[in-house]
Parts: structure tokens; sequence; C-alpha cells
């Protein structure tokens, strides 16, 4: 009799066993893997330091999810620029459709000019947050990745008085519609910023040291790039530039005369 019950307990602890596997499974099977980047377009800072604290992700038809970046806290955004990113989410998320995206700021933001360090004022970013509208499906199983641009330079607004307010100017863009621009830009005493334009979206870049700029987040298609010098001395350079998703369009070098 003892036998039997024994043998009768191992058999439900083994079904126990076998539907909670299966559940773990089943809900594994319904989320998608996410990756996010952070990167940045250029600006004439010293520094520029963002305190990030949360991202809420807005699904269609359920709850919003909520999740901490990979490094709660503040992040030079010039850091991260001509190509260099950081992760800033690696987690999985309910698959379904992502209608927005949060980024709830924390108050320590500040900016570096010339030396001096001024805190940005975040009218919207401690309370209702930084929001950008994905549209983007996530099928269950599936890994993505997701780049957000932080343009600097047009996300700092200067309102006199050494007063400094952060109105982030984010493009989002996924691996799949990561079209890229990159070159060298000689000489590097020209000091030149980097352009490329189609229709009315314009997205710029400050070469590194070297001399070398990479332009992501591009769509398909063709692109105006123009480089211009500081230094007048140089004359301004314009070309036409092909875009695909997948490749690299690389420019080579161009002197500036």
């Amino acid at each position: 009799m003892r036998t039997r019950m024994l043998i009768l307990l191992t058999a439900f602890i083994g079904l126990i066993v076998s539907v909670s596997s299966c559940k773990k499974e089943k809900n594994e099977n319904n989320n998608a893997q996410l990756t996010m980047r952070l990167t940045d377009a250029p600006a004439n800072y010293d520094a520029v330091y963002v305190d990030i604290q949360q991202i809420e992700f807005k699904m269609e038809g359920r709850s919003s999810v909520m999740i901490s970046p990979a490094r709660t806290g503040v992040y030079n955004l010039l850091s991260f620029r001509n190509g260099v990113d950081t992760l800033l989410v690696n987690t999985s998320v309910p698959a379904g459709k992502v209608e927005q995206i949060r980024l709830i700021l924390g108050s320590n933001n500040t900016v570096v000019v010339n030396g001096d360090s001024y805190a940005l004022s975040t009218p919207s970013g401690q309370t209702s947050g930084i929001k950008l509208n994905l549209h983007t499906q996530l099928d269950a199983g599936v890994s993505y990745t997701f780049w957000l641009d932080f343009d600097a330079g047009k996300s700092i607004n200067e309102t006199g008085n050494g007063k400094f307010q952060l109105k982030p100017v984010i493009r989002a863009y996924s691996s799949l519609t990561n079209g890229k621009i990159e070159g060298y830009i000689l000489p590097t005493t020209a000091f030149a910023t980097v352009y490329v334009t189609n229709g009315v979206d314009t997205v710029s870049a400050i070469p590194a040291a070297d001399g070398h700029f990479v332009i992501s987040g591009l769509s398909e298609g063709t692109w105006t790039l123009s480089v211009q010098p500081s230094v007048l001395l140089f004359a301004t350079f314009t070309t036409d530039v092909t875009v695909s998703y997948g490749l690299i369009a690389n420019v080579g070098v161009i002197t500036l005369t």
C-alpha cells in the first residue's frame, strides 16, 4: 500500500512539474527580446548629461510595461557620437504592437559650455516623460534592436542669463531601417560639420579628431551630403549619396579645398 502511494505521489509531482514547464515555455514564447541602444547626433558643447531613470513601453490593447535601464542614472550624450552607442535596455517584453516609448528623466540634467556647468530644466521630462511614437509590431520569439538617436544640438535651448532648457529631439530606428553614411573629412583644421538632407529630413555629424564621421538611421533613397567648414578659407563640398538598408554608403576621404 505504501509502495502504491509512493508511486502515485511521484506521478503527481511529475505532472505538476510538467504543467509548470509548459506554462513557463508558453510565457517565454509570448515574449519578444528587445535591445535598445542610445546614440547621439553632434553638438558644440563640452558635455551633455541626461539623467535616465525609467523607460515605459505603451502597448496596444494591454497594460504599459515599465523597465529600468541597464544603468539607471546620468549618461553623457556626447560620448556616443559617430557610430558609438551604449546599451540602454536588454530585456524581454510581451509580444504585441508598441505604440509609444516614454523616457522618464530624473532631475540631474546638465550641460557643460566652455568648462562651465549649467542645469538643464526639463519642463515635461520629470512628469509625463519624453514621448516617442514607434508603432512597431514585436512578434513572439523574435529579437529586435532599436537605437534612440538623441540630437543634443537640437535638444538644448539657451533661454538667456546662463539658463538652458532641455527639449529632447530624438529619432528612433531599428536594425532593419538603419541606413548609414560614413567617411573622412580633411583637413581637420577646417572644423567642418557634415549635413545630409532628404526632403525635409536633415541629419548632421561633427567629424572626430581624425576626421571620421558616421551618420546612422537614414531611410533608403538619395541623400544630399553637404560639408560646411567653420573656417571660411575652405569651400563647401556637396554631393549626392545613395543609401540602402543593410549597406554602409562609404564616401571615402573628402578633402576640402
